[in-house]
């Protein structure tokens, strides 16, 4: 903190009425985002996918539970996990109390993994979530967010001598190696339905699932932000290991 910029009152006033116009701007960018995002091209889901839910099987379309749009979080919770991704599950924080809200305006929300169901209707309990959870190492696969461990081999190749600390740290913390951890991925994927056909409008991944941890728009307007160094995410741990 030492060494920052210290001014009076009308400097520091001058200089955020400045920054305010550029927040405006953002604004109104990302609500013509917004806009593109939903003019997508929607893509119909022609396969039957069956997933595994502590109510029993259901498939996608009874995912829905009467309301006309779905959206999944992709939890990294493969089947050789021990435990729950700590990233996802501090996202997984963010998204139990929106739910109420989510349904409110016509939407489900719900995680979905490899795992089976025990494991995650376990870890679901330890953490103290309420939404849905369902099984579907199929499902997963099809949208990408589940790999075979020899192409994981091959997209990490030289990554795999000196793994960075994220990805060591997490698969500790999942009882797996650096391979079994980055077998699964994660991401945020929007469905819609229309009578009987159903829809994949949005999906993203990487830092596109950020709109989804709260924190960091909270610690992006502190003094000190991310406070994170060259090691994204390190800090991150689930709620009761802290």
């Amino acid at each position: 903190m030492t060494g920052h910029r210290i001014g009076t009152r009308e400097e520091w006033q001058a200089e955020r009425d400045e920054l305010l116009k550029e927040e405006k701007e953002l604004t109104r960018r990302n609500d013509e985002l917004t806009m593109k995002r939903q003019a997508l091209p929607r893509v119909p889901v022609e396969k039957d996918y069956r997933f595994e839910t502590e109510a029993g099987a259901r498939s996608l379309a009874e995912l829905f539970d009467g309301r006309s749009q779905l959206l999944i979080y992709h939890f990294m919770f493969g089947p050789d996990y021990d435990a729950g991704c700590p990233t996802c599950s501090s996202i997984a924080d963010t998204i139990d109390p929106q739910v109420p809200h989510l349904r409110a305006r016509d939407a489900t929300m719900i995680c979905v993994s490899s795992a089976p169901i025990e494991k995650l209707a376990a870890f679901k309990r330890r953490m103290g979530w309420r939404f849905e959870w369902a099984s579907a190492p199929e499902f997963n696969a099809d949208f990408g967010f589940s790999l075979p461990e020899l192409q994981v081999r091959e997209n990490l190749g030289p990554v795999l001598e000196n793994p960075p600390p994220g990805l060591t740290q997490n698969a500790e913390a999942t009882g797996t190696d650096p391979v079994g951890y980055a077998s699964q991925g994660f991401g945020f994927t929007a469905f819609v339905s229309d009578g009987d056909a159903i829809y994949q409008t949005y999906s993203t991944t990487g830092r596109g699932v950020e709109f989804l941890m709260g924190y960091y728009e909270i610690l992006d307007r502190t003094a000190k932000g991310r406070d994170e160094g060259d090691a994204p995410q390190t800090w991150i741990r689930r709620h009761d290991e802290y």
